[in-house]
C-alpha cells in the first residue's frame, strides 16, 4: 500500500512525504529540498544530492571511496558484516581472488554468484570451512546498503567518474546515471552503453541494473551492453501508476526490501541469449502475489497479464520461487497443448537450463511426479489422464497428499470441463494459480462459467491498454478490405480478389520482407482452397500452411481458434496436408511427412521467428487455428483475417502481431476481409475496461488530414533549400528539425496503410 501526501512533484519550497507499506516493512520518505530553487531548471549536481539524501533517509550510509583499494576494503567489512566472521589478510586475499575478482568470470558468471551460487566456501587458516552468503536472499532487509557518488574509475580504457552508485554487501550492483532537468532522458541511457565500450571494470563488473534520470523522467533497466532504449522500465505501484519521478522512484525502488528482492530474486540470466533480463513492476507484484498466497493462505487465484507481457518469464520465477518454499513438495506447470508444453520446456530452459523436468507422456509424468523432480512442465491432457486412469492414479497414492502448487498457463483453456474437475478433486494438498491475458468474463462465456469462479479471486492485472502506455506491446492498426462489389458475391472469386490483394501489398505491408505475416481463415477445406489459388498466382514470396484436423471441419471453436488435434491420417485433409508438406520441403530443401508431424511444425515455427540466420524465412502461413494463440515471434507484424472471430480468440489472435522489436514496427498490422468491427470494438472494450483509447490506430482519413496539415505548416516555414539555407541561429535549426522529424514520422506512419498511394499529398 502506497500513500502519499502532497501530491505536487518536488519543487522549491514544497515537500512531499511517501509512506510505503509493504508486506515485510513500512518505509517513510520525506524530502524538503531548498527553498527559492526552481525545479525546471535543477543542475544535475542538485538532482544528485537531492537523491542521496533521500536514500540516506531509507537506510543507505554514505560511502567515501576514492579507490578501487577502498572499495576492496569496504567490500571486506561489508562481507564480514553480514557473514559475522573475521577474515585474516590471507583468508581474504585468497577468497578475493579466487571468487570475487575471478578474471575468467564475465557478467554472466558473476550474475550466477549472486544468483545461484549465493553461498560461497571460505577455507580458513586453521583447515576449517565456513559458508560465506554475498546476497541475505531469505531476509532481504538485512543486507547493507551504501551509497557512492562521483566515484572515478580509472581502470578502463577511459578514465570515467560515475554519478551514484548503490553497493549492496559492499558490491556494486546499481549505476545511476544523472541529467539535468529538461535534457532527454536518451542521453544517459546513451552515456551508459559508452561506459560500458570504455569503462566498466573490476567491481563495477558485478553491475546488475542501470537507473537513468532526469529528474522528472526515471526507468531502470538490465546491464545488456546495447539492447536497446526500448527495453527500459518505469517503475509502478501495483495498480500500474508509474513513479516517474526521480524522488518518487527512489522512494519505492531503492526501498531496502524493494531493491533486495529485486537483486537477489528478480534478476533473469537468459541462458539462450546470454544476456540479463530483470523483471518489470508488474511482474514483480503478480509473483509475490502468489508467494504471499502459497505462504499464508490456501487461497487460490489468477494473474491477468496481457498477451504479449513476458507471461513465460512472470510464470518461471514463480515456479522457480515458490519451489524453494519450505514446505512445498512440488510445482507442476499445466498447459493444455503439445506444442505449448515444448514451446514453454524450451523457453524455461533458456532462463535456467534443468531447472525443469517436461514429461512426454503419462507414464513419464507419474514417475516424475513420484521422483525428487521439483518442477513438472505437463499438459492437462497427460495430467488428466494420470488421475482418472487406474492404472496411472495407484501408483501416485503417496503423491495426491503431497503439497503441490499447480500454475496454469492460459487459464482461460481447458478448465471448465471434467478434466480440471478431476485434477483438482484427486490431489488433497494443492493450490492453483492460472495465467490469462484474455480472462472468461459472463460476457465471453459458453456455459456462463467464468475464470474467477475456477480460480478464485485476480491477484494482479496488467492490461493491453497498460502495456501500450508503458511500450511493453504494441496497438493495432487494424483496416477492413471491402474488395470488388462486382465479384464480391462469388465465394470463388472472392478468394481470388483477397489472394491478389494479399500477394500485391504483402511487400509494404511486411516492409519488404523484414517481416512476416499469418493468413487466418476458417476452417481447414477453406486453408487447403486458398493454398492452391496462391500456388495458382505464381507467388514471389515463401506460402506455408498448417492446419490440426477435426472430425468435422466446421466445429472449431470461432471463441478460441482452436480445434480437436493433430493432423488424423485417415481422412483426406491429411493426403492435402501431405502435399503441402512436400511443397514445403521442395521450398527449404527438408525432408518432412504427416509420420513427423512434429518436426515439420517446429521447423514451420523456427522460419517464421527468422531466428536462424541461416535459415530461409517463411513469408507468409495460411493458418486455421495453429499459431493464433501461443506463438510468441517478433518477426511477426501482420495478421490477414478471413474467419469469424471474437472476444478472447479475437485478441489472442490480434496479439501475435504486436510483439516490440525497433522502430520500423510500431503496430501489429490486422487486415479483415470480413466485418469485424463490432467484434473488434467489443473485445478490446472488454479486455482493456472500457474503450479503445490508444490501443486501436486512428483509420487512414484521420491520419492522411494529420500528414497534410503538417506538411502544410512545414512548407510554409521551409517552401525551398533556401529557407533553410538561410537559418543562422542554433534554435532556428533545432526548430527546422524537430519538425522535418515530425513529417518523416508521421509519412512513415500513413505509408503501412493499405489505402495509402504515393501519389496522396
Amino acid at each position: 500500500m502506497t500513500e502519499r501526501s502532497d501530491m505536487d512533484l518536488p519543487d522549491g519550497g514544497k515537500s512531499y512525504k511517501l509512506v510505503a507499506e509493504g508486506a515485510e516493512s513500512t518505509v517513510v520518505a520525506e524530502y524538503e529540498p531548498s527553498h527559492g530553487r526552481e525545479t525546471a531548471y535543477q543542475s544535475e549536481a542538485d538532482l544528485e544530492e537531492e537523491l542521496l539524501r533521500i536514500l540516506e533517509s531509507q537506510g543507505y550510509e554514505r560511502l567515501s571511496a576514492h579507490t578501487e583499494s577502498e572499495l576492496i576494503a569496504n567490500l571486506r567489512t561489508q562481507l564480514e558484516k553480514l557473514n559475522d566472521v573475521r577474515f585474516t589478510d590471507n583468508e581474504w586475499s585468497h577468497f578475493f581472488h579466487e571468487v570475487i575478482a575471478s578474471s575468467t568470470a564475465g557478467i554472466e558468471d558473476k550474475t550466477r554468484l549472486i544468483q545461484e551460487d549465493n553461498i560461497q566456501i571460505l577455507n580458513r587458516d586453521d583447515g576449517t570451512t565456513k559458508n560465506i552468503r554475498l546476497i541475505d536472499k531469505v531476509h532481504v532487509h538485512s543486507n547493507r546498503l551504501q551509497v557512492l557518488h562521483q566515484f572515478e574509475e580509472e581502470g578502463g580504457s577511459h578514465p570515467t567518474r560515475y554519478d551514484v552508485t548503490i553497493l549492496v554487501n559492499g558490491l556494486p550492483l546499481v549505476q545511476i546515471e544523472l541529467k539535468k532537468r529538461g535534457v532527454e532522458l536518451r542521453q544517459a541511457y546513451d552515456q551508459v552503453q559508452r561506459y560500458h565500450k570504455t569503462s566498466f571494470h573490476g567491481l563495477f563488473d558485478y553491475i546488475q541494473v542501470f537507473v537513468i534520470s532526469n529528474g522528472v523522467n526515471t526507468r531502470y533497466f538490465a546491464n545488456n551492453p546495447n539492447q536497446g532504449y526500448k527495453f527500459t522500465f518505469n517503475w509502478t505501484d501495483k495498480d500500474n501508476n508509474p513513479f516517474n519521478d526521480l524522488s518518487l522512484f527512489a522512494a519505492m525502488f531503492f526501498d531496502k526490501c524493494t531493491l533486495g528482492k529485486m537483486i537477489s530474486k528478480y534478476i533473469v540470466l537468459h541462458e539462450g541469449d546470454k544476456c540479463l533480463m530483470v523483471l518489470r513492476p508488474y511482474q514483480f507484484y503478480a509473483v509475490e502475489e502468489i508467494l504471499d498466497k502459497v505462504q499464508n493462505s490456501t487461497d487460490n487465484g489468477f494473474i491477468w497479464h496481457t498477451t504479449g507481457a513476458g507471461k513465460t518469464l512472470t510464470s518461471f520465477k514463480a515456479a522457480q520461487l515458490v519451489s524453494e518454499l519450505d514446505g512445498v513438495d512440488k510445482v507442476m506447470f499445466v498447459v493444455d497443448r503439445h506444442d505449448l508444453d515444448t514451446q514453454t520446456q524450451s523457453e524455461y530452459e533458456a532462463f535456467e537450463p534443468g531447472a525443469v523436468d517436461s514429461t512426454d507422456n503419462t507414464d513419464e509424468l507419474t514417475k516424475k511426479l513420484s521422483s525428487d523432480s521439483k518442477i513438472i512442465i505437463t499438459t492437462i491432457q497427460k495430467l488428466n489422464a494420470a488421475v482418472t486412469k487406474q492404472w496411472y492414479s495407484k501408483r501416485l497414492d503417496e503423491v495426491r497428499k503431497s503439497r503441490i502448487i499447480m500454475i496454469f498457463d492460459e487459464c482461460h483453456r481447458s478448465h471448465f470441463g471434467e478434466s480440471h474437475k478431476n485434477i483438482v478433486n484427486f490431489f488433497t494438498n494443492t493450490q492453483i494459480f492460472g495465467f490469462t491475458g484474455t480472462p472468461i468474463f459472463k460476457e465471453n462465456s459458453k456455459n456462463d462459467r467464468t475464470t474467477e469462479e475456477i480460480f478464485d479471486k485476480c491477484l494482479h492485472k496488467y492490461l493491453i491498454k497498460d502495456a501500450i502506455a508503458d511500450e511493453n506491446v504494441l496497438g493495432f492498426l487494424v483496416e477492413y478490405y471491402h474488395g470488388n462489389e462486382e465479384v464480391s458475391p462469388g465465394r470463388e472469386s472472392r478468394m481470388h480478389e483477397i489472394a491478389k490483394f494479399i500477394l500485391n501489398n504483402f511487400s509494404k505491408s511486411t516492409f519488404d520482407g523484414e517481416f512476416d505475416a499469418l493468413f487466418a481463415v476458417q476452417n481447414v477445406p477453406m486453408l487447403i482452397r486458398y493454398y492452391k489459388i496462391f500456388k495458382e498466382l505464381n507467388p514471389k514470396i515463401s506460402i506455408g500452411a498448417i492446419f490440426t484436423y477435426s472430425s468435422n471441419p466446421n466445429e472449431d471453436d470461432e471463441l478460441t481458434g482452436m480445434n480437436s488435434g493433430f493432423v488424423n491420417e485417415s481422412v483426406p485433409e491429411a493426403d492435402d496436408m501431405q502435399e503441402i508438406i512436400n511443397d514445403y520441403n521442395q521450398m527449404f530443401g527438408t525432408n518432412f511427412s504427416i509420420e513427423n508431424f512434429r518436426a515439420y511444425y517446429d521447423d514451420v515455427n523456427l522460419r517464421l521467428k527468422k531466428k536462424k540466420t541461416d535459415m530461409k524465412p517463411l513469408d507468409l502461413c495460411l493458418v486455421v487455428g495453429m499459431f493464433l494463440t501461443g506463438f510468441d515471434s517478433k518477426k511477426l507484424n501482420t495478421l490477414y483475417v478471413d474467419k469469424n472471430l471474437e472476444y478472447h480468440g479475437l485478441l489472442q489472435a490480434f496479439s501475435r502481431t504486436n510483439r516490440v522489436l525497433n522502430e520500423r514496427k510500431r503496430f501489429g498490422k490486422i487486415v479483415c476481409f470480413r466485418d469485424l468491427k463490432s467484434n473488434v470494438d467489443e473485445s478490446i472494450k472488454l479486455f482493456s475496461n472500457g474503450g479503445t483509447g490508444t490501443i486501436i490506430r486512428e483509420a487512414f482519413e484521420v491520419v492522411k488530414k494529420e500528414y497534410a496539415d503538417i506538411a502544410k505548416d512545414f512548407l510554409a516555414k521551409y517552401p525551398d533549400t533556401a529557407a533553410v539555407d538561410a537559418l543562422k541561429t542554433e534554435p532556428e535549426k533545432r526548430d527546422f528539425i524537430l519538425a522535418f522529424r515530425e513529417l518523416i514520422k508521421k509519412h512513415a506512419e500513413i505509408q503501412i496503410y493499405e489505402d495509402y498511394s504515393e501519389d496522396d499529398p
